[in-house]
């Protein structure tokens, strides 16, 4: 089975990324990350892809006179080095519809929470724990779904619970979620690199 050309979104430090790399070099993905591009310049996951010697690219949006065109420049980066997987590792945009469409089912998204619980617009990185901290719920976790038109509302491949502690901060639960991340998400990739993954309905069947 050939390898699968990987292109990872972010906005941030990486950390997820830094997962991802570390599992192809290890041999536990069969894909290889082409290029990684950042909506913001001080990303540190740009730096982890230099170090990796892994293109990087920082794209502006003030560059362009809507999302939709920032939307086809990512596209054209893309489609230009043959990327058949698209992965957001903490990318903090919301894609276009043209962008959703032409990727349709080959777009993986992380997020910290067990969806559909603490999600959608204004839910991402430590908001997400903070307001997981303010309601009391008794467990959280991780969800790794594909990619729709909507804010986090794709189809999901994987999740994971933890215990939500009466002594946790927000600090302590992003490290005790980030964990099981770092591992979801990379086995997420590594299923849709083995072509395990199908999608019906709303439910992603994972065909062993």
């Amino acid at each position: 089975m050939s390898s699968v050309n990987i292109g990872v979104l972010i906005s941030g430090s990486g950390t997820n990324l830094e997962a991802l790399i570390n599992s192809i070099d290890k041999g536990y993905i069969n894909g290889k990350i082409k290029v990684v591009i950042s909506n913001r310049e001080d990303a540190y996951g740009l730096e982890r892809a230099k170090k990796n010697l892994i293109e990087a690219l920082y794209i502006n949006r003030k560059e362009f006179n809507n999302d939709i065109e920032f939307d086809l420049k990512i596209l054209d980066e893309l489609e230009n080095r043959q990327v058949e997987l698209v992965v957001l590792a903490g990318y903090l945009k919301v894609l276009s519809k043209k962008f959703v469409n032409h990727y349709k089912n080959r777009i993986i998204n992380i997020h910290p929470s067990l969806i559909p619980s603490f999600c959608g617009k204004g839910y991402y990185g430590e908001r997400v724990h903070r307001a997981v901290l303010e309601y009391g719920v008794k467990i959280t976790g991780a969800t790794v779904h594909f990619v729709d038109e909507g804010a986090d509302t794709g189809p999901i491949i994987l999740q994971e619970a933890v215990i939500v502690d009466d002594n946790d901060t927000i600090d302590t639960l992003k490290e005790k979620v980030l964990k099981i991340e770092h591992k979801l998400l990379p086995m997420a990739v590594k299923l849709f690199c083995e072509n395990k993954l199908e999608v019906i309905g709303r439910k992603v069947v994972i065909r062993y």
